[in-house]
């Protein structure tokens, strides 16, 4: 028999990325006193991950624990990135309500479309949050309005619509039911968005006496004790030293052991010995537990059933290292290390795809972002390795018909830049939706082929004077739209190994703009630069200027007159492939590439094909 367990709130924390999810979290550990009073703590404690505090975003789902009332409530920080949506919807399902926040500026973004329908598909109970109030050209009337109306559009429930709404700012730590707060909303903090979360999010409703049983939501990894599962005790009691059926998500059955239990307690860990039906368990002892096997008592092995997830828009290819660079800089270079560290990606990563190919591997994911984290991951692990171009992925439609995804893109910019932006996307085989002025910036709001985001957002930046922000999330899929434009141009391709030199550099400048300096090494067949003009262009980079006896008086260094390279990040330079060139990744460096470093057999190559 199901019964509510009332000292008991599990909620996950869902929003568009940037509108504050884990800087209101810290505001609430704050105001539970998680933290010493003279202790100093990071903004953002949660995103802990190196990338995420590098780039802050959340990229992968948080748990934390405090204590309101006499009641523990368990919070899920979960990333607001559409690519990242394998972990949401791998742990919404540990909640029973859900905290959407959503920027009084902003407004509803395409990821908040995204992790809004997750939530409400798994039933939870929305409580919403209107945050950052304290910013200039917040509305958040306005701004609640629209939250409804896409409430109505993902087909919420009446009981789902019958959502109660907080004011907050995250970074002030302070949150009231009114807008515009009170006078004393300072002294109250977070304490009225603890109060509406009791009262708002129901508790767990769950068999407590039956035959215990679990899913594994979520995978984590210590050096001491191996490999760490968690996941809502579903029914029953957990138990530390007590033989449970493995129930893999293949149809396996295994036997296993649980050695040790743990709870979240604030932003760490506590070991139980049980854990009672309804709260978040973390099982220690069970060697290559997978995300959705599930753990049950042994006289009722029954495994729950694993939730839908979507699939995968984006592939790209994955090899060996074959450059002539090749192990000087990574420590696992084979395809063998390659393939173990995918196949063990795979185990936590649920939105990935993993096929092997004659080259090496088709990677799959939900986006350029949802790749490129991997790929930085794997580098900084002392991988080297080789990726190719990104690839949208079609589908087959009625009659045959090619079937290919189609993004929900918003962009904001600068009145005086719509032009500029509308020709980039139009060209793209964008359409507009949707044009408004928020902030005193143009929001516009386009469906677009995913293909044509591949680039797009550096020349969106270029145009716009690097003022323009764009976010997109997959909105389905929609017959083939036509051609996209690709790079508009060729590439300079050294023809020589060695250091490149200021000398030849200088010399080639009227040729197109370098992406290296002097003194890095290159090789044949690797991309330096950029051709002014179509087509590639061989290219020496190493040649140094002849000695002769006689010096000529007031010679100088042309090092000087050199204009500064044009410089990657990551997924700019996945970006910019073309299909006959790779990016050839190491610990040290990122180095675009011919797939074929000999010019002649390119060549012989490119003949054949025509």
């Amino acid at each position: 028999m199901k019964t509510p367990v009332p000292g008991l709130r599990n909620v996950a924390i869902i929003a568009h990325v940037d509108h504050g999810k884990t800087t209101l979290v810290d505001a609430l550990l704050r105001q539970s006193h998680v933290f010493r009073a003279n202790q100093a703590v990071n903004d953002c404690v949660l995103d802990s991950n190196d990338l995420e505090r590098e780039r802050g975003i959340t990229i992968f789902s948080k748990n934390a624990a405090i204590e309101y009332r006499g009641v523990k409530i368990n919070i899920i920080d979960t990333p607001g990135h559409a690519d990242f949506g394998g972990e949401v919807e791998r742990v919404i399902n540990m909640a029973d309500g859900a905290l959407l926040l959503v920027c009084a500026v902003e407004g509803p973004m395409p990821q908040t479309r995204f992790v809004l329908q997750k939530a409400l598909s798994a039933g939870l109970q929305p409580l919403v949050v209107i945050n950052k109030i304290d910013r200039p050209g917040a509305r958040p009337h306005e701004v609640l309005d629209e939250v409804f109306d896409l409430f109505l559009r993902l087909g919420a429930t009446d009981r789902q619509l019958d959502f109660p709404v907080m004011y907050a700012s995250g970074r002030e730590g302070t949150a009231s039911p009114r807008y515009p707060p009170a006078e004393n909303a300072d002294r109250e903090g977070c304490r009225p968005l603890l109060d509406a979360i009791l009262e708002a999010i129901p508790p767990p409703v769950v068999d407590a006496s039956g035959p215990m049983q679990m899913q594994i939501a979520a995978i984590d990894y210590n050096d001491y004790v191996g490999r760490i599962a968690i996941g809502r005790v579903a029914r029953g009691v957990a138990e530390a030293k007590m033989d449970v059926a493995v129930l893999r998500l293949s149809g396996a059955r295994e036997k296993g052991r649980i050695d040790g239990l743990q709870v979240f307690d604030g932003i760490g860990r506590a070991a139980r010995p049980e854990v009672a039906a309804g709260d978040i368990a973390l099982v220690l002892g069970i060697p290559e537990i997978g995300i959705y096997d599930t753990l049950a008592a042994p006289e009722a092995p029954e495994a729950l059933p694993a939730p839908s997830v979507e699939e995968p828009t984006l592939t790209m290819e994955f090899r060996a290292n074959d450059s002539p660079f090749l192990g000087r800089e990574g420590q696992w270079v084979t395809s063998r290390h390659l393939k173990e560290r995918l196949d063990r990606e795979l185990r936590s990563n649920i939105a990935l795809r993993v096929e092997p190919t004659a080259e090496g591997f088709r990677v799959s994911g939900r986006g350029l972002l949802h790749l490129g984290i991997l790929i930085e991951t794997m580098r900084r692990e002392g991988f080297e390795f080789a990726v190719g171009r990104p690839r949208v992925i079609y589908l087959d439609g009625e009659g045959g018909q090619r079937m290919e995804p189609v993004e929900w893109l918003t962009v904001d910019c600068p009145d005086d830049c719509q032009g500029k932006v509308m020709e980039l996307v139009g060209g793209r085989r964008g359409i507009l939706e949707k044009a408004e002025t928020r902030a005193g910036h143009l929001h516009l709001s386009f469906q677009i082929p995913s293909r044509g985001l591949i680039g797009l957002r550096s020349r969106l930046l270029t145009a716009t004077r690097g003022e323009a922000a764009m976010h997109h999330v997959v909105s389905g899929y929609a017959p083939y739209a036509g051609e996209v434009p690709g790079r508009g141009a060729g590439t300079l391709v050294s023809n020589s190994r060695g250091k490149a030199t200021a000398y030849s550099l200088d010399g080639l400048q009227l040729r197109g703009v370098f992406f290296i300096q002097p003194g890095i090494d290159v090789y044949a067949g690797m991309i330096v630069g950029e051709n002014n003009r179509m087509g590639d262009l061989e290219v020496n980079v190493v040649r140094e200027k002849k000695m002769t006896n006689v010096r000529a008086s007031g010679a100088h260094d042309k090092n000087a007159d050199l204009a500064p390279p044009r410089q990657f990040s990551l997924e700019a330079a996945l970006e910019y492939l073309e299909d006959d060139e790779l990016l050839e990744v190491t610990p040290k460096a990122l180095r675009m590439r011919k797939i074929i470093l000999d010019d002649g057999e390119r060549r012989k190559r490119s003949r054949g094909s025509k």
